[in-house]
Order: C-alpha cells, then structure tokens, then sequence
C-alpha cells in the first residue's frame, strides 16, 4: 500500500512538474509570438502612414503645379485677347496675381523673340506702347533673340528691367522655345535666376521657370499669331518646400529631385523633420511637371513614423517572459500545498471577476455611446432581425423596428426614393446589400410613415459583419433632411440668378446681330469691326451653355425622379436627329437594338445626348465621327447602355477624374466645353440607382457605360430594332 502512494505520488509529481514546463513554454512563445506582433503592426502602420504622406504630397505638388500652369495660361490668355497690348494693359491684367498666393514665385514676365535685322522696328513698337526706357541690345551671337518687355515682382523686390537678353541664358531659352514649338506650357531646367546670382551662395536655391506662349485672337481661318512669352520664376525651395510641409505637417522627410537636360538629377527642394533619424522607409513617385517629370523621394524611419517607444516589443517579450517564470515558479510553489493551491484558486477567481467587471464596464461604455450619438446605428443578424437599434435610429425611423422579413422593411418603414415617390426596393437597402456582403456609402432615402408624415432624407451607409462565425450587418443613419433644404433653397437662388443672367445675354445678343446686321454690307475696312462682333456673339453662347450646364447639373441632383417606360431606341434616335441632322459633314452612327428602360425621360435624354455630343465632338481634326449604341442586359432587373466612340480618347490618368465636375481631360487643346457634362451624367444614373464607367474602345476611342432599370412593361409604339445612320 505505501509503495502504491509513494508511485502515485511520484506520478502526480511529474505530471506536475511536465503541466509546470508546458505552462512555461506557452507562456514563453504568447509573449515573444505578441512582442512579434507589435513589431509587425508598428511596421505595418509606418508603412500606411508613409504611403498616405506619399499620396499627399504627389497630390499637393501636383495640384499647385496645374494651379501655377492654369494662372499662367489664363494671364497668357488675358494678354493675347489684346488687339494692341500695352504697359497698361500688361499691368491691369497681372494685378490680381499679388494676392494670388503664389509660393516661391518671383516674378512674372511677358517677353518677345526679336530678329537681329529688326531690333530699331521692334523697339520703337514696344516704346510707343508704354516702355519708353526699352533698349534692344543684342549680346552673343544668333539671329533671334529674346528680350524682356514688361515685367512684374512677385516677391517684393525690384522688377526685372526691360530689355534683358534671356537668350544668354540656355535654361529659360530652351524652354521658351519648347513652349512655342508645343504650343502650351513649358518647365526649364533647374538653375539659379539671374536676379538671384548676386545673392550669398547659402541663400542661392535651385530655381525653374514655367513659361507659355501668348496667342493672339484666331483669325478667319482659325490661325493664331505668335506674339510672345508669359514667364513665370519659381525658386524651389520656397516653392516645394511651403507645398509639402502643408501636405506632410513634419511627419516625413521629402526630396524633390528634377530630371534636366542630359539625364541628370538636380535637387529642387527638400524637407526634413529638423532631427537626426536613420530612415528604413522609402517611396518614390513620379510628378509630372508640364513636359517634364519629376521624381519625389520621401524617406522615414518606422519607430519614429509609428509613434510610442521601439522598446516597447522588447518590452513585452521580456515583461512576459518574467512574468511566465513568476507564474512558474508559483505554480512550483503551490504544487505540494493545499492552501497554495486554494490561494491559486481564489486570486484567479478574483482576475475572472476583475475581468468580467472590466467587460461589464466596455459594454456599459458601448451601450452609453450608441445612446448619446446623434446618428442612428441599426445591428441585424443574418435573419434581418435587429439586435441593436440606438435611440436615435429608432426617432429616425419612427416606427417599432420589430418586424419580421426584409422583404417587409419597404412597406413597415415607409421607405422611398430620395424623390419621396418611388418605393425604394428591399433589395437595394444598404442592410440588405450588407448581408449579402456589400458595402455601400451615402444612400438616400426618404422615411414616411405615422412618425414621420413630412417625410425625412437619411443617407445610409451599410457594412457587412462577421463575428465568430455569425454573420450580420450593421448601418449608420445621418439626418440630411435639413442639409438637403437649404441645398434646395441654393438651387432655387441658382435658378433666380441664371435666368437674371441670361436677360442681359439675350439683350446683348440681340444688339450684337443687329450690329452685325448692320455691317454686312459696310466697306472692306469693316472686317475687323465684324470679328469683333463675332467674337462678342461667341462669347455670349458660351456664357449660355455655362448657365444651361450649372442649371442642369444642379437639377439632376434636386429634382424630383418621374420614372417611367421609355423607348430607347426612339429616344435615342430624336437625340442622334438633333445632333447630326444640321451637320454639313454627316458622321456615321450605329444604334444597336435598345430596350425599353424605367427612367427619367427628361434626365435620360440629358445622359444620351452629353454622351453622344462628345462622341460627336472629340474626334481627330479631319475625320468623320464614328458611333456604336447598343445596349445588353447588366443584371436581372438592369440594362446596360454602350455608347463606343472612334475619336481622341481619355487618357488614363483622367479616367478616375472624368466624371468629376469641372474636370476636362483634354486641356489646352481646341475643344470646347465646361467640364459639366460627364458631371450631370453621373448625377442622373446615380439618382437612378445605376453605375457609369469609362474605357478605351478596341480600335481606337472611348466606350461610355451606363445601367439603367429595365422596364416591366412596354410602351405603346416602342420599338428595339437595329437601325444604322451613315452620312458620309
């Protein structure tokens, strides 16, 4: 019997001793598998923060370089407009670029090429038009020279005088000439500027100028003269420098290298967090600079980037290791003991009641936060039932959310449209979507039942959920019913002050045709009196088309969606009819067998009719359009309408811009336009609950696509048969 004991107390005592060593050993690897996991999430996060500050600072140079190049074309533009540009023209035009903002700008300059055999003609031109100092010398050899006519500071100090020779100097030279020969802007090589050369070299920095050429009004034929240079000096430090500390706020160092003539690299400006780091972290982008592009180089370290202490994996790794030996060595102690053993039992019950009171406190805290928040947040189950429903939501919502069946959502909520009219369908509520695994962000809807009777405009954003194993959806309701008001009341205002606009349009449009009217029959030397005319008539239809889009943009978000039955192929066929059939040189289009749809009439044929106009307008000079419309089904319940083009194209870095307002993919090239169009498609299919997308069409152009819902029931006369147009 003692023989037994004593085995099973040896058994008991190396079964205590291996549940010692394997408590050890898995203490051991949780702390340094954790410390491990800090280091790679510390890591992690650098990397984010690093390529967020990366994007940042591409975006902000990028930005400020079209801000810099679109101020430089429009000045360009301003002076060329001038029949007979004088100093004073050149100084009332340049004014406003004082408060411009322009960092590191230095000076902007208007300069003309001149002829060795015509510098005594070209100086007593310039003189007579205000520069009565101007002393045209050529210096160096070459036939052409460039000289400095007007000139405005931009940084406080002196102007440049007039009459500067600028081709002694390669580097705006060269640009300069780029510039003429593109026709648009030109970026020169770093160098420093001539007015800083007498500067101390620590105050020197490596500077550029943008340079673009002044066109003068197009003649009969279209043709523009040459009349020189609008330059722009930019030091780039100061430039660079103020752009990025405002992208990066001091968390990366930043170096903005420029690629000059001859495969060199030249450092434009850098920015450094003022403290000594060993950077592990590194990304490049290239910025593309006019005609040139640049290289931006942002550099950290990770245990600086990320924040806290880098001991802290250490830290945890060691600071658990001890603690694995100290619980060791306590469960050794209380191994051979009752007593022990009871402690051991009542200081983990103690950290279980610690840890339940601490996750009583979190769901305290939870439950206090969705009670206080002023957005309502709903939780359902993969059933659609609800298993959190904060108090906001449900004064959101205005009925009891018990109910059983999404399908019944619709009908309990009174959910609609955002025109308050069209019921909104459960299978496109965001928590339906959620469940099925989609996320979605800002859907309007509008709530009308007994709670709400006025109707309420939420926008809605769902998520989808898993939790062990149990999936769900959660959504976030935001109020916009006030927000959307006083939109109305913008538009409304809009509407008031467009049509004011056009009454002087019309007045001033009527004067102009009586004008020209007038002087159709004057003598030869009325010509330019005629252009002029012309130029004025022009104008006005472009300040219409201005108004019209501005109108229709914001119509196609504010007004109210009246869906019904259309005929595509017979909307689309009026559409082609207005466009094509005034045209001298009739293009060749293709329309596909169409459908009937459920839309919008008017808000469709404002889509079909932009889209098929820039079909019909962005195509290579001398070429006669070429355009596919055909349509096939999308999804169940949705039709997707092509519309395929042969012209320019977009180019692939506009595409994620191109439906943005405002934006023109194609700019400084002669087509015209207001950068609206794309804008009110977008708003239209989005109002009808359809995507629109842009790609590069096999052979040549561009593919436009578009869903719309298709139509339960027909109407009366529609058609969807094949038809082509060719005028040829």
């Amino acid at each position: 019997m003692t023989g037994r004991l004593r085995r099973a107390i040896r058994q008991a005592g190396t079964a205590g001793i291996l549940a010692i060593g394997l408590v050890v050993a898995l203490g051991l690897a949780a702390s340094w598998h954790a410390a491990g996991s800090i280091r790679d999430g510390r890591h992690a996060r650098a990397l984010a923060l690093l390529d967020r500050d990366t994007s940042l600072a591409e975006a902000a140079v990028r930005t400020e370089i079209h801000r810099y190049l679109d101020t430089l074309r429009t000045v360009a533009a301003a002076l060329g407009a001038h029949e007979t540009l004088t100093f004073d023209d050149f100084t009332a035009t340049t004014a406003p670029l004082r408060d411009a903002g322009l960092a590191g700008a230095t000076s902007l300059v208007f300069a003309i090429a001149a002829e060795d055999g015509r510098l005594a003609e070209i100086q007593r031109y310039w003189r007579e038009r205000g520069v009565t100092n101007l002393e045209l010398r050529a210096e160096g050899s070459g036939r052409e020279h460039l000289f400095t006519i007007f000139s405005r500071p931009l940084d406080g100090r002196s102007a440049i005088a007039a009459s500067v020779d600028l081709s002694q100097s390669a580097e705006p030279t060269a640009a300069l000439n780029e510039s003429r020969r593109a026709g648009g802007p030109a970026v020169s090589d770093t160098y420093v500027l001539l007015r800083d050369r007498d500067l101390p070299v620590e105050e020197q920095q490596m500077s550029f100028v943008m340079a673009t050429p002044v066109l003068g009004v197009p003649d009969s034929s279209g043709r523009q003269m040459f009349k020189g240079w609008v330059i722009l000096g930019l030091r780039g430090q100061d430039f660079a420098g103020w752009v990025l500390t405002q992208a990066t706020r001091g968390q990366v160092d930043v170096n903005l290298l420029a690629a000059n003539g001859g495969g060199q690299e030249t450092l434009v400006a850098s920015l450094h967090r003022g403290r000594a780091t060993r950077p592990d972290l590194r990304r490049e982008v290239a910025v593309p600079i006019a005609n040139r592009q640049w290289r931006l180089v942002v550099t950290a370290d990770s245990a600086g980037l990320s924040g806290g202490s880098p001991l802290l994996p250490w830290t945890v790794g060691v600071g658990g290791t001890m603690l694995t030996l100290l619980v060791g060595a306590m469960l050794w102690a209380l191994a051979g003991a009752r007593l022990r053993a009871e402690a051991g039992v009542v200081a983990a019950t103690a950290e279980l009641r610690e840890a339940q009171r601490s996750a009583h406190r979190q769901v305290a805290l939870l439950n206090g936060i969705l009670e206080r928040i002023s957005d309502g947040v709903g939780v359902v189950d993969e059933d659609g039932a609800f298993l959190v429903h904060n108090p906001a939501a449900k004064a959101m919502l205005g009925v009891n959310a018990d109910i059983d069946g999404v399908a019944n959502w619709q009908a309990h909520y009174g959910i609609y449209r955002p025109d308050g009219v069209t019921p909104f369908p459960a299978e496109e509520l965001p928590l339906v979507r959620a469940l099925a695994g989609e996320s979605t962000d800002r859907v309007e809807m509008v709530i009308r039942n007994p709670g709400h009777p006025e109707g309420l405009l939420l926008s809605v954003s769902g998520r989808p959920f898993d939790v062990d194993g149990r999936r769900g959806a959660i959504a976030v309701f935001h109020d916009v019913t006030a927000t959307r008001e006083r939109e109305a009341e913008l538009a409304a205002f809009a509407g008031i002050v467009a049509h004011d606009l056009k009454n002087p349009l019309t007045v001033l449009a009527a004067h102009a045709e009586m004008a020209h009217d007038a002087l159709s029959g004057a003598p030869h030397h009325a010509r330019e009196a005629l252009q002029s005319i012309d130029r004025v008539s022009a104008g006005v239809i472009r300040m219409r088309r201005l108004i019209d889009d501005l109108l229709a943009y914001t119509t196609a978000r504010d007004a109210a969606l009246r869906t019904q039955p259309i005929s595509l192929a017979e909307l689309v066929s009026e559409v082609v009819a207005e466009r094509v059939n005034h045209l001298a040189v009739r293009p060749d289009i293709y329309v596909g067998p169409l459908p009937v749809v459920d839309a919008d009439p008017a808000m469709l044929r404002q889509v079909l009719d932009n889209l098929i106009g820039n079909a019909l307008k962005y195509v290579h000079l001398g070429r006669t359009p070429k355009i596919d419309i055909s349509a096939v089904v999308d999804r169940p319940g949705w039709i997707r309408v092509d519309v395929a083009d042969r012209g320019i194209g977009v180019p692939d870095a506009d595409k994620p811009h191109i439906f943005e307002s405002f934006h023109r993919a194609h700019e400084g090239q002669p087509y015209g336009g207001t950068g609206l169009g794309l804008a009110i498609c977008r708003r239209v299919v989005d109002r009808h609950g359809g995507t629109i997308t842009v790609a590069d069409n096999p052979g040549g152009g561009s593919r436009f696509s578009f869903t719309v819902p298709a139509a339960d029931v027909a109407p009366s006369g529609a058609h969807d048969g094949a038809e082509r147009h060719e005028y040829v």
